[in-house]
């Protein structure tokens, strides 16, 4: 799966969602929470013949809201579940953020 096609699923869930980070200006503030972040960790790309092969990249998503959000995670669960994805899951609250950071980290093959 690449990477257009899954940012296409997570729009589904109708989040405000950006690549690894919001661009905010004076006239365009970051979205109030609960909203997604997603971006691109690492690679562990299979090779054959001096060539990659096989595609493998590592995303995170992160995810943050004001509150625990369980019918959020459900919803999102629900939806990698539903398409096939893999996931394990992390959480954090950010003090100076005042926010939840439920983060899954997810494998798509290329």
């Amino acid at each position: 799966m690449k990477l257009k096609e899954f940012a296409k699923i997570l729009g589904t869930l109708g989040l405000p969602i950006a690549y690894n980070h919001f661009k905010t200006t004076s006239t365009n503030p970051p979205p109030d929470p609960p909203f997604i972040v997603y971006l691109e960790e690492d690679s562990n790309n299979l090779g054959a013949d001096n060539k990659v092969w096989k595609q493998v990249v590592n995303y995170r998503v992160e995810v943050y809201s004001d509150d625990k959000d369980l019918d959020l995670e459900e919803k999102i669960e629900k939806l990698l579940d539903d398409n096939g994805i893999f996931y394990d899951t992390d959480e954090t609250y950010i003090d100076q953020e005042n926010l939840y950071q439920r983060m899954y980290f997810i494998t798509l093959i290329k």
